[in-house]
């Protein structure tokens, strides 16, 4: 059974080996995470160039060696080399590394779910190795239920804990007024378009506390 986690990256030397399209999408997603990226290459795919070229990330334009991954908090061994991905690994945890294999979940002690993204929502999906097919539809679908309303929904959501927190002295008084938000049909009515009466409701279960 894996542990499931999400990391704080922003600021944080990421390594990736490998510069083809699977590299690519994995640097992706740690550049919208803030990461300091690092990517080890004799060559990139053109998105990527450009990201280098940009001084958006550094690029080594060279096979990896041995000694590359000792200083980095996250490795990536993206190649199309079992041989190097081993060896990657192998590096990566000797120095007690967060170490992920694209394609290969045998070794490594990290693997990356299926994320959904939608605003401060994040929702990760494992099979634990079993069916990434599986995980990938099930992202899916959750993609299909959750519309960009889900968004609107978090923001009032955060607006109005803030608002509790800065109005409501009582903790017990706080945590009820959240628990109703959240149980409320805000999210319902935000989905039909209803966005005045979304905060019609809002402002009646504030103004109604005690």
């Amino acid at each position: 059974m894996l542990y499931g986690a999400f990391l704080q990256l922003a600021g944080r030397s990421c390594l990736v080996v490998g510069g083809g399209p699977v590299a690519e999408r994995k640097i992706t997603g740690l550049l919208d995470c803030q990461a300091d990226v690092t990517v080890i290459a004799p060559s990139l795919t053109p998105p990527l160039l450009k990201l280098a070229e940009h001084g958006t990330l550094q690029w080594k334009a060279r096979p990896y060696r041995a000694g590359d991954a000792a200083p980095f908090f996250l490795i990536i061994a993206a190649t199309s080399s079992r041989d190097v991905n081993r060896a990657v690994c192998a590096e990566g945890e000797q120095h007690g590394r967060l170490v992920n294999v694209v394609n290969d979940q045998s070794i490594g002690n990290l693997t990356v779910p299926a994320l959904l993204r939608r605003g401060p929502l994040t929702v990760g999906i494992s099979t634990s190795g079993a069916a990434p097919v599986v995980a990938k539809k099930l992202r899916e679908e959750l993609e299909a239920f959750f519309g960009p309303e889900i968004q609107q929904f978090l923001h009032l959501m955060a607006d109005a804990r803030t608002r509790i927190l800065a109005e409501v002295p009582d903790g017990a008084e706080r945590a009820d007024l959240l628990r109703k938000l959240a149980n409320s049909e805000l999210l319902q009515l935000l989905r039909a378009g209803r966005t005045a009466e979304a905060h019609e409701l809002l402002e009646r279960i504030l103004g109604g506390r005690g």
